[in-house]
């Protein structure tokens, strides 16, 4: 039988606000960027009172790393100083990587209505900080799904049963995946070995290797183990993420992510005269 990867570490997001003032939990701090390496932030957006989500996120600069963004509800436009311009809707995924400098905003296509999702910032490898920026939509129909008549994983990044996420990276491998109980069930879901991975439930509580989950904790997993026994409830939600760890030095302030502070001071310098 294969052994399981157990839950280390409880984590219960904290209620902020970021952008113009969009009210959101943030589950993933810097506090966790090594032990969790290379995965820098995870926050949950929700709210169907649009005075939470309105203001949206104005034009705001990133270099080094890639934001990966996945609704649930509502829609997001995007629009960056690259000419790129794109709206996620439910179900959907906007991945940006950020590399050298890009200045962009995402905002609500909507006025109204419930608003919720992800965002995660994934590393950039040191050879990769500077390379051109990139984005790209991907909408709900194009990410594939798993399924039984008790369970679904969708399969936002990595691979799950032979199934191949819509976005790859050769070097941090990122694995996202939706896992959506119908009705109570097990299910064993792989982590690759070497890889650093927690779990979150976002709705109703959740078994992960025998430790009960909660909704709205993230489960930081042991490093050892070949993947985790999931077991829920009709109702249960939650992510499963891993990636292949960096190992490098991590120079963060703000929008920026780099190795050293030379290269992060360089990037506020590059920002402030208009290099992106």
């Amino acid at each position: 039988m294969a052994h399981e990867r157990l839950i280390e570490q409880l984590v219960v997001g904290r209620q902020t606000s970021d952008g113009a003032g969009v009210k959101l939990k943030r589950i993933l701090t810097t506090e966790w960027h090594h032990r969790l390496d290379p995965w820098l932030m995870l926050d949950e957006f929700g709210s169907d009172n649009a005075g939470d989500y309105i203001a949206g996120f104005p034009p705001h600069p990133h270099r080094g790393f890639e934001t990966i963004t996945y609704m649930l509800a509502g829609r997001m436009e995007h629009q960056d100083n690259h000419g790129n311009r794109g709206v996620v809707e439910a179900g959907g995924v906007q991945w940006m990587t950020a590399g050298k400098g890009i200045v962009h905003s995402e905002m609500p296509a909507q006025e109204s209505g419930l608003m919720r999702g992800f965002q995660f910032w994934l590393n950039l490898p040191a050879a990769q900080k500077m390379i051109e920026p990139n984005w790209a939509d991907v909408p709900a129909i194009q990410i594939p799904v798993w399924q039984t008549e008790s369970v679904s994983v969708k399969v936002i990044a990595g691979q799950f049963n032979a199934l191949d996420g819509v976005i790859q990276r050769d070097v941090t491998q990122p694995m996202i995946l939706d896992v959506n109980f119908y009705q109570a069930a097990q299910q064993w879901i792989d982590i690759p070995l070497g890889h650093h991975a927690f779990v979150y439930a976002y709705a109703e509580s959740t078994t992960v290797s025998g430790s009960n989950l909660l909704a709205s904790q993230m489960g930081v997993l042991a490093q050892n183990g070949e993947g985790v026994m999931l077991e829920g409830v009709a109702g249960s939600r939650l992510l499963v993420v891993s990636a292949q760890p960096l190992n490098e030095p991590i120079a963060a302030n703000g929008p920026f992510v780099m190795n050293t502070q030379s290269e992060l001071k360089q990037a506020f310098e590059d920002y402030r005269f208009g290099q992106f």
